[in-house]
């Protein structure tokens, strides 16, 4: 491996660098943190560098590959799971894409749980009304999560373990996957249903599955309409699994009792940066914002010490493994579902 491999750093927060320093000793690595998002109009900072490490609401489009391969970037590690932000098509052949596929499966799913009982038990409201002096418990009237029913849509490492969570509340889980995994089904005890059954059945509906073209706004007016009144939506996943407009109708209209979001189909705009000194233009997050029975959080599900590191030790391993030469086992290639070259254990492309 060369000295001085150069790292241009995007959408930079206080605790990656605190994360991602530990990481570099006895690394042949030099990294600037830079704290914009990665686009068209800023892509240039890349120009020098040897590997851009990106994020989620990180642009890697056609023109931004174009300039990072014009550039002579050999490499993007991104520092998350998700990667719906990077055409992979795109990018196939021209430069390699590397992902973290897992960093801590219980951070997220924790999360997804802190949302179900905050928002059933109204802790967000209570929080407010104590701090007022105000200690009337008039409306916060919950229900027992034990014996109700879990609609869990995705059952990956996260998705599996919020299934654990669940069942320790003494939770019926009935649960959806494209793959169903049959032995996790007949050890853990669950059912697997189609989503019709989860909609119409499910208490709590909670989303674990990636973006796709097949799952972009699967819950949307037709879905919500077969949900029972009263449903409990959870999304720590990706915004845009979710039609917001629907959301809001289904709010207003009674429908959906209350809904957890981590994520936000515009969430580029807004998440992760302090905009507390200003108005939300946005007019369909500010709509949500104003239900008492809504509770958003910025993305922070991941936010974990654990987590933390382990997103930067497999993204720096990332990235060793591809100046060394080696296999890259957490590479993103289009290709993967058929006559792909990592099958037999070889890189995408040279």
């Amino acid at each position: 491996m060369k000295k001085n491999i150069k790292i241009a750093f995007f959408d930079t927060k206080p605790y990656d660098g605190k994360a991602f320093n530990q990481e570099l000793e006895n690394t042949p690595f030099d990294i600037t943190y830079y704290n914009v998002k990665l686009t068209e109009k800023n892509v240039k900072l890349a120009e020098g560098y040897d590997v851009v490490c990106a994020f989620v609401n990180d642009t890697l489009n056609a023109a931004v590959i174009d300039k990072l391969v014009e550039y002579g970037i050999k490499a993007v590690a991104m520092r998350c799971a998700g990667y719906n932000n990077v055409d992979i098509h795109y990018a196939y052949g021209k430069i390699h894409v590397m992902r973290v596929p897992a960093y801590s499966p219980y951070a997220v799913a924790e999360h997804a749980a802190a949302l179900i009982l905050s928002l059933n038990r109204k802790i967000h409201r209570a929080y407010y009304r104590t701090r007022d002096n105000n200690f009337s418990i008039a409306g916060f009237e919950g229900f027992d999560l034990h014996g109700k029913t879990a609609g869990v849509i995705g059952t990956g490492r996260i998705g599996q373990i919020m299934i654990g969570i669940l069942q320790g509340f003494g939770m019926k889980i009935l649960a959806y996957d494209k793959f169903p995994n049959t032995a996790y089904a007949e050890k853990s005890g669950i059912e697997y249903a189609d989503l019709d059954s989860i909609y119409r059945q499910a208490d709590i509906i909670t989303l674990h599955c990636p973006l796709t073209n097949e799952s972009h706004h699967m819950i949307d007016r037709d879905s919500i309409a077969k949900m029972k009144k009263g449903i409990m939506l959870i999304n720590t996943s990706r915004g845009h699994l979710i039609d917001t407009g629907a959301l809001i109708d289904g709010l207003k209209d009674g429908l959906i009792g209350s809904a957890g979001l981590d994520v936000y189909e515009e969430e580029a705009d807004y998440f992760f940066e302090d905009f507390s000194g200003e108005v939300v233009t946005d007019d369909i997050l500010a709509r949500l914002l104003t239900f008492n029975n809504v509770l958003i959080t910025s993305h922070q599900a991941f936010l974990t010490r654990e987590a933390l590191g382990n997103i930067a030790a497999t993204t720096i391993g990332n990235i060793k493994e591809f100046f060394d030469g080696g296999f890259l086992a957490n590479e993103i290639c289009y290709q993967c579902e058929k006559g792909c070259p990592k099958k037999e254990g070889k890189r995408c492309f040279n």
